[in-house]
């Protein structure tokens, strides 16, 4: 990936080197038709394969916070084409506009139908302007849910990509009703008689995310993360310092294993080696494999047990001690 360095995370930054050097021997071979330094080459993705092995086999809760932002990332859209068919886009939330930062439609898989929705992020500045950084205003929230209504008419299964750092906290958004957006999404999605299934695919922020991420299954990818609140906003709260992210991110407990082990996901969704943004084909093959599985198992069941079960699944997540 020449040409975005600087992009990368500094943990990164040894793997780009190889890939540097690997790059340019293969240029030098393809401009003089010839195949020298072949054995070095092999010798340097040995190398590359072993360095990204021991980097990412442990890697620490600031670290996946980077990766869940990072800038070649998979967005939602990625998934979309990549996993589905016959995406058809649908657009507004029928009382204000169209938010740039939730896409939705119908979709095919395996000849069935399904309504996927995803918050989206850019992949540079200019595309991250146009999607507010992946941050909804009330009318995305409220777009969603016209969407995951219309999929229950026609008893449609949900599939909702969370991938945000928040709900846009500006003025406008509050004016026009951020809050009560993101409650009404909560109340209807508790209730909705088609199956739902979120899977968290970058960063899952706050009541940002929930406002699309209440479903009968809650997948996350091994370098997501799902927090309360960023880590920065964690450190100037709890600090009065917001560089101490990294400190926070510790303390949040915001990775995919830790929420597993909370009980608040039912599935770590491994990625490929190193991390989605080098393998797309790969994650969403996998990915593609556990929609499919977990929505074999939903659409057996009926509406209204789903909607119980659903209740008592949130209902039943965290812990708390009565006082004398």
């Amino acid at each position: 990936m020449p040409g975005i360095k600087a992009k990368f995370p500094q943990f990164e930054k040894p793997i780009i080197k190889i890939n540097e050097k690997i790059e340019s021997i293969e240029k030098k071979n393809k401009d003089t038709g010839s195949e020298g330094d072949a054995a070095n080459v092999e010798n340097l993705k040995k190398e590359r394969e072993l360095l990204v092995k021991k980097i990412y086999s442990d890697l620490t809760p600031w670290q996946k916070v980077q990766l869940a932002r990072h800038p070649m990332r998979p967005r939602s859209l990625d998934y979309i084409e990549g996993i589905f068919e016959e995406f058809f886009q649908l657009h507004g939330d029928r009382k204000f506009g169209d938010d740039k930062a939730v896409v939705g439609g119908m979709a095919m898989l395996n000849g069935q139908a399904y309504m996927v929705i995803g918050q989206q992020k850019g992949k540079s500045p200019e595309e991250n302007v146009k999607r507010n950084f992946g941050m909804l205003h009330p009318e995305g929230y409220r777009k969603g849910l016209r969407l995951m209504k219309l999929a229950e008419k026609f008893s449609i299964p949900v599939i909702n990509f969370i991938d945000t750092p928040g709900a846009y906290p500006g003025i406008k958004a509050e004016e026009r009703g951020q809050a009560e957006a993101i409650a009404t999404n909560l109340k209807e999605m508790i209730g909705l008689r088609t199956p739902i299934t979120v899977v968290i695919i970058g960063e899952g922020g706050s009541g940002g995310a929930l406002g699309l991420g209440v479903g009968d299954r809650i997948l996350m990818l091994e370098n997501s993360v799902y927090f309360v609140c960023t880590p920065e906003a964690c450190g100037a709260i709890l600090w009065k310092d917001s560089t101490l992210a990294e400190k926070a991110a510790e303390k949040l407990r915001l990775t995919a294993e830790n929420l597993y082990d909370l009980g608040v996901i039912d599935e770590v969704v491994k990625e490929p080696s190193g991390s989605a943004h080098w393998d797309y084909d790969a994650m969403f093959d996998k990915l593609k494999k556990r929609i499919v599985h977990h929505n074999s198992a939903l659409k057996r069941t009926k509406p209204e047990n789903l909607n119980e079960k659903r209740y008592k699944k949130f209902r039943k997540m965290g812990v708390y001690e009565k006082s004398r």
